[in-house]
């Protein structure tokens, strides 16, 4: 069994590494800030919000939350290096003032009661070990009325090939996903009332086109500097296929919902 601190460890070294970047582009999760400025939309994100990014990764979505949406964002990470980029670019693209981040864990963010207007979860919730307790964590932060709106990876768990239940599959938000309701379901222990539920599955058909065309660019030109960061080429192309596999079978699919804390 792989221990919920190993799952972290795993997903915060490979999420903070260098061939995410060259594999996934800006944006760590399918749709992209499309996608992201979608949520945002459906959440009904105002100019002067406050919103808690949670997972921020290299500070993506909460730059775009704020030069887009007026909104002042803190995005929460538990890779410190991530941290320390984010904030460079913040500053670099003149956010510094409105967009800030901090290191920690989505199970305890370290964020007072009620003192932000929206949470936003971006493939990532897929990715706790106890991922209701990090619902409870996004209800506890929010003020009333506030809303949370994630993005995830979904699954049916009955029918995932063996090549996508590995902990690298986990750390790729597969292993643990779940279905849209579970997430739904997820929320609602929470406190939170679940007003929208939406499909995206082209989102992570076109991020796996994304990454194999992406692994091939690199075999050509960079085989040794993919290989040093402990990619196995061999064993990406069957992944990727089960992966593409799975999502025309609609075993693996993704999912936008928002809920709401009650006033």
């Amino acid at each position: 069994m792989t221990s919920a601190g190993e799952v972290k460890a795993c997903c915060a070294a490979a999420y903070s590494s260098d061939v995410v970047a060259l594999l996934l582009g800006d944006s760590y999760h399918p749709g992209g800030q499309a996608l992201t400025r979608r949520l945002a939309a459906v959440m009904g994100l105002r100019t002067g919000q406050s919103v808690l990014d949670v997972a921020s990764g290299r500070g993506t979505s909460a730059l775009t939350l704020a030069g887009d949406y007026g909104a002042t964002v803190v995005g929460v990470d538990l890779s410190a290096p991530n941290v320390a980029m984010a904030d460079g670019s913040a500053k670099a693209a003149g956010l510094g003032d409105r967009v800030h981040f901090r290191t920690g864990d989505a199970e305890q963010l370290p964020v007072p009661d009620g003192s932000v207007d929206a949470v936003v979860c971006e493939c990532a919730l897929c990715t706790f070990p106890d991922k209701p307790a990090a619902a409870g964590e996004f209800a506890r932060v929010l003020r009333p009325g506030g809303r949370v709106g994630i993005t995830d990876v979904t699954v049916d768990p009955d029918r995932l090939p063996a090549e996508l239940t590995t902990l690298s599959a986990w750390v790729a938000c597969v292993a643990d996903s779940r279905p849209a309701a579970e997430y739904a379901d997820i929320l609602a222990g929470a406190g939170l009332r679940v007003t929208s539920i939406e499909r995206h599955d082209e989102a992570i058909a076109r991020m796996i086109d994304q990454i194999e065309a992406r692994l091939q660019l690199l075999q050509m030109t960079a085989r040794a500097t993919i290989e040093s960061y402990g990619v196995d080429l061999g064993r990406a192309a069957p992944v990727l296929a089960a992966a593409r596999a799975a999502v025309a079978d609609g075993v693996l699919g993704y999912a936008l919902l928002v809920a709401e804390k009650p006033a």
